[in-house]
């Protein structure tokens, strides 16, 4: 594989680098790094960077030229978020809706519904969440119970979703809903694309063990959307939702690997400076996370070539998701015995607040990646059944 840019890569990486210097200045600057696609920090400053991101259609990058997009191949892609996260631009508040729901329109929409959801979410007019977990279907997904009864030109919506990332910040919500009450499994479900600035839904936050409350419990009683508001065909949406997962733990996550980079180097300059970078261990320990991380970035690039060969991300990018939530909690661990007594510790701050230092944040909220977009159970699952091909595990 050829890392090198290409001389139309080297002038469209020219490109993205002018745009950032002209731009990623004053307030955007000071918020540069800071938070993530499931982090509220620094809110409404972010909300104007994203605005300005679509209006240069830098939000819809890869979307074809007729939808707003600049058609970008995926190896502009990659150049697009190395760039910003070598930059440590704001983190992106559309992660749901441009990373997740938006190539699964453009996959399986209509056209009169591409028309009118992609510019509503490059002009930042509308978030997006993803209802897809519920107290009793997390990671066995296809044991949804939410429903959805078609009345008239409507879908009449009841149940419970958990661990909504950011519902309570959305207008929209793609949902896993179960519309053939006679089945059971993956059939007879359907993804339904559901208005959340209605009557019949309530959004409640829950306040994690980091002080932020970026998740939620939605409730739909008696909500409503119109009736050609599904995505795919009625009763087929698990095809549906699982392609929105290999978007999830594929493209979605190009600029990660740098992000952890950086992550990695704040981790190396607090051994520095508490002097236990003396310790063998803890060096070893920092050079193993490295080498996870160049793991990672050369894994990242064999799932975007089996996407460019293949079309779509196959249950091997399981072996990401599982690779990166795992090393990222480790980093985390090691993260506080870097710090030693230290990370016990929390800045001053108002009554019945505390404010964390980035390490961490990155410690507690790490804590949660080997369980959301698929616990790591599932995903080991997943590769040695249908990549490995081993037997089943007992049902």
């Amino acid at each position: 594989m050829d890392f090198r840019d290409s001389p139309a890569e080297a002038a469209f990486r020219d490109e993205i680098r002018t745009w950032l210097d002209e731009h990623l200045t004053g307030e955007f600057a000071a918020v540069g790094g800071q938070g993530g696609p499931a982090d509220e920090t620094s809110w409404d400053i972010r909300v104007e960077w994203e605005k300005l991101l679509g209006k240069d259609r830098w939000l819809g990058l890869a979307w074809p030229t007729e939808y707003g997009g600049r058609g970008a191949s995926f190896a502009e892609q990659v150049i697009f978020n190395e760039e910003y996260a070598t930059r440590s631009a704001p983190a992106r508040i559309s992660f749901f809706g441009e990373g997740l729901f938006a190539p699964t329109l453009l996959a399986y929409g209509t056209e009169d519904q591409k028309r009118r959801f992609l510019p509503k979410i490059q002009s930042v007019e509308e978030l997006w969440c993803q209802g897809y977990s519920e107290p009793d279907a997390g990671s066995d997904l296809a044991n949804v119970q939410t429903r959805g009864v078609l009345d008239g030109g409507q879908w009449v919506i009841d149940g419970q979703k958990v661990w909504t990332t950011l519902a309570h910040r959305a207008q929209w919500c793609f949902c896993v809903t179960r519309t053939d009450p006679a089945t059971s499994g993956h059939a007879g479900l359907s993804y339904l694309l559901i208005p959340m600035d209605q009557p019949g839904v309530e959004v409640r936050p829950l306040r994690q063990m980091t002080g932020t409350a970026e998740f939620n419990e939605v409730f739909f009683s008696d909500a409503r959307t119109d009736a050609s508001n599904v995505l795919g065909d009625v009763n087929e949406g698990w095809r549906v939702a699982m392609a929105t997962l290999g978007f999830e733990r594929g493209t979605a996550f190009l600029s990660q690997q740098l992000g952890f980079q950086s992550e990695l180097a704040a981790v190396i300059e607090a051994a520095r400076a508490s002097r236990t970078l003396d310790d063998p261990l803890v060096r070893q320990e920092l050079a193993d996370s490295y080498i996870g991380v160049q793991i990672m970035r050369f894994n990242g690039m064999r799932m975007l070539t089996s996407r460019v060969t293949r079309g779509v991300l196959g249950p091997e990018s399981s072996i990401g998701k599982l690779y990166w939530s795992t090393w990222h909690r480790t980093l985390g661990e090691r993260a506080m015995r870097v710090l030693g007594p230290a990370a016990m510790l929390v800045e001053d701050h108002p009554p019945d607040e505390y404010v964390l230092t980035e390490l961490e944040r990155i410690f507690m909220f790490s804590r949660s990646e080997t369980i959301y977009a698929g616990s790591s159970e599932i995903q080991r699952n997943i590769i040695g059944e249908r990549v490995l091909g081993l037997p089943r595990e007992p049902r």
